[in-house]
């Protein structure tokens, strides 16, 4: 047994494009390029909300509640009014905002023309003006929220427990950012890394064209080669058994380098144990060469055929994955949840989120099991299909 895996090693290692090219080369190419293209989306995407400040005192707005004591310049009480301290301390401390201090007409205009996203209005109660209802929107309401929640929680404290005010003005004073986006299990998420799993899902399926090269050199009516096999005595059972072993082992070296690539090269914020990841690497090997196997086996169809159809469902596969968007694979999750049990991309994709994202290890259990089922069902699928064929004429 030993001797025909080595051998069908061997012997696959001389195909370049389907041992090399395409499970290694290509994936990684295309990750380097993914890479370039999404490095930077995050800080791409977001941009400092620039914010007008009026003065309760510079204020014609009805709502603002201080009154005025004959002070109109923009300048007016810059350092005692408390919310604008709030605010220059967002600023000093983050790219969350960029405040400049207007007059309310001023501050109406440039909301108008798009050179705000809104109008804080300082004083006793301090307000927002909006124009939209978007993401900008959304972090100034945030802050204003934060602040009155702070003030609140003061004036309680001073009603309460005025003995404690000095520390929980200590406290507020150690001011964070307002959002920072992180998982249900407590680790920092990248909106970019669905990209790279997907393409860890894609390459994995990749080795369906390893499958291919498997099922050619069993089936006589293929090549010249699986002619003088199907005439030897070497069961068929065993010859299959060896070709898969053969083409598991190449192809887990082959996601392995791909893994060590974009966590040591490209280093990509793979919060997890690279030894946890290895097990969703190595069903995903499995997987791909099981079903390039599976489809090369069935029926009588032309060479070309059976690479079109393996090209299809590996690219459709990672397409659903969200290879090519993200919010494709959310999309087909919350349509067709069934569609992930049957997708291996998506699958793989979803165990490296439970390894790097969630905290989930029975749902990571889950999918792996799904995995090592789909490949031995394939597998046997198989052998069912050249375990008993017979030829004419070879």
């Amino acid at each position: 047994m030993l001797h025909l895996v080595k051998y069908a090693m061997k012997t696959k290692l001389r195909n370049f494009n389907n041992v090399v090219f395409w499970p290694l080369v290509f994936p990684l190419a295309l990750a380097t390029l993914l890479y370039l293209a999404v490095s930077g989306m995050d800080e791409a995407d977001f941009e400092t909300v620039p914010v007008a400040v009026v003065m309760a005192q510079a204020s014609a707005d009805p709502t603002a509640e201080a009154e005025t004591d004959g002070n109109t310049g923009p300048e007016s009480n810059n350092g005692a009014d408390p919310f604008l301290l709030f605010l220059d301390s967002v600023e000093t401390e983050s790219d969350l905002i960029r405040t400049e201090e207007m007059f309310w007409e001023d501050a109406l205009d440039a909301l108008e023309n798009g050179e705000v996203e809104g109008i804080f209005c300082t004083g006793a109660a301090p307000s927002l003006h909006v124009s939209g209802s978007g993401l900008p929107e959304t972090i100034l309401q945030s802050l204003l929220d934060s602040y009155m929640e702070g003030k609140q929680t003061l004036e309680d404290i001073a009603q309460t427990h005025p003995e404690g005010m000095e520390d929980a003005l200590g406290a507020m004073e150690n001011y964070r950012p307002v959002v920072r986006q992180v998982s249900l299990g407590g680790k920092t998420t990248d909106g970019t890394a669905q990209y790279f799993y997907a393409l860890i899902g894609m390459g994995c399926l990749y080795g369906s064209f390893i499958g291919f090269q498997c099922a050619m050199s069993l089936q006589a009516n293929l090549s010249p080669v699986a002619a003088r096999r199907c005439v030897s005595c070497v069961h068929r059972l065993k010859m299959i058994a060896a070709e898969a072993a053969a083409a598991f082992g190449i192809h887990f070296v082959n996601m392995l380098i791909l893994l060590i690539y974009l966590k040591y090269i490209l280093r990509l914020e793979f919060t997890g144990s690279y030894i946890r990841m290895v097990p969703v690497v190595l069903a995903g090997s499995m997987i791909g060469v099981a079903m390039g196997l599976f489809v090369s086996s069935f029926g009588h169809m032309k060479e070309s055929v059976k690479i079109g159809i393996l090209i299809a469902v590996s690219m459709a596969a990672s397409f659903l994955a969200g290879l090519m968007n993200p919010d494709i694979k959310n999309a087909a999750e919350q349509h067709f949840p069934a569609l992930r049990l049957i997708n291996p991309a998506s699958l793989i994709s979803d165990a490296l989120y439970c390894i790097n994202v969630y905290d989930a290890p029975r749902r990571l259990m889950t999918d792996l099991i799904i995995l090592f089922v789909m490949c031995g069902v394939m597998i046997f699928g198989a052998f069912l299909m050249v375990r008993r064929e017979r030829y004419d004429s070879i």
